[in-house]
């Protein structure tokens, strides 16, 4: 697992363009709004603010010393749908992308549709039900800060079809692989413009929901899963030594998955 970076500055300035297929932004779909800033302010620090209208319901940004990092919205009250981090991934047109999405066996369940005037998104699955963002745009939601706390430091697939969703990823974006760790390691780096942005890890379990898997930075990762204990979430696996530092991958109170890395300097 590498981290990626150079994605956006730290500070002022306009980013360069996203590579397709380069993770570009994360966001959290929940039922309880206000709860969830609560959870997610205490384990990092994050404050909010409103944009503004929004097509899809009621939207918050979480943002750190004034950079936004990730969104949150709420569900439509109802919807039986459980509360997942979604990652975007860059698309220089979303309404091919979702063309390919649709040939390819996945799903487009929402869009192509502009997203005030900053771009164009799809919300979509693969073929293995995983959801995950296109967007088409300079930038998502403004300048990000990277390799800070509180901030998302890589994004990576989990599931039980590999091989499989490894073509479908390719077929969308045109990744270069690489293996990652020893010869038979279940996990491949995807490489756009020569870089490592993302990873397809392999998983035997069928019974667990493949899903876009968000890791964020922490500075201690035994003292953030306590504080996500604490804070009424609870502690699925590790914390762990990783091969980009230590792990541990936990859940919020409305059950979202996401991991917590501290990563090698």
């Amino acid at each position: 697992m590498t981290e990626v970076s150079g994605s956006y500055p730290t500070g002022e300035g306009e980013p360069r363009r996203q590579p397709p297929g380069t993770p570009c932004w994360t966001s959290l779909l929940v039922h309880d709004l206000e709860a969830t800033q609560e959870f997610y302010g205490g384990l990092f620090g994050w404050t909010y603010y409103d944009p503004g209208p929004r097509q899809l319901g009621p939207y918050v940004r979480a943002a750190l010393d004034g950079h936004d990092v990730a969104g949150i919205g709420e569900l439509p009250p109802g919807r039986q749908l459980a509360g997942a981090w979604t990652t975007y991934l860059a698309s220089d047109d979303a309404d091919v992308t979702a063309e390919w999405i649709h040939c390819c066996g996945g799903t487009v369940g929402v869009g192509p549709l502009a997203a005030e005037d900053a771009g164009r998104l799809v919300l979509a699955a693969d073929p293995a039900g995983a959801s995950f963002g296109v967007w088409q745009g300079q930038k998502p939601a403004g300048p990000q800060l990277t390799g800070v706390p509180g901030t998302p430091v890589w994004h990576e697939l989990v599931t039980y079809e590999a091989p499989v969703m490894l073509k479908f990823y390719r077929a969308l974006f045109g990744y270069e692989t690489k293996a990652a760790g020893s010869v038979d390691s279940d996990t491949i780096t995807l490489h756009a413009d020569g870089r490592p942005v993302a990873a397809i890890r392999g998983k035997g379990d069928t019974s667990q929901r493949p899903h876009w898997l968000t890791y964020f930075e922490v500075a201690d990762v035994d003292a953030a899963a306590r504080r996500v204990t604490e804070l009424g979430g609870r502690v699925l696996q590790g914390p762990a030594p990783g091969p980009a530092g230590p792990v541990a991958t936990v859940e919020d109170p409305q059950g979202a998955v996401l991991a917590l890395r501290r990563s090698a300097s």
